[in-house]
């Protein structure tokens, strides 16, 4: 069986988890989260989501 979970899911999971169980002050994660949010609109944006792109396919594995 093979289950699809869109990475902010997963992302948003480890955030929650963050604040709950190791600590991190809610204010860091939404600094973090802000921070994505400008970085998104700079001439990286196009780099950083290809290498995120590349990284999935890679843990995923080829389906070939």
């Amino acid at each position: 069986m093979t289950v699809s979970l869109p990475l902010v899911v997963v992302l948003g999971f480890f955030a929650w988890a963050a604040v709950k169980f190791l600590g991190v002050r809610v204010w860091i994660v939404v600094l973090i989260t802000l921070f994505g949010f400008w970085l998104s609109r700079t001439f990286l944006a196009p780099a950083i989501e290809s290498g995120t792109r590349t990284g999935v396919g890679f843990v995923n594995g080829s389906n070939d």
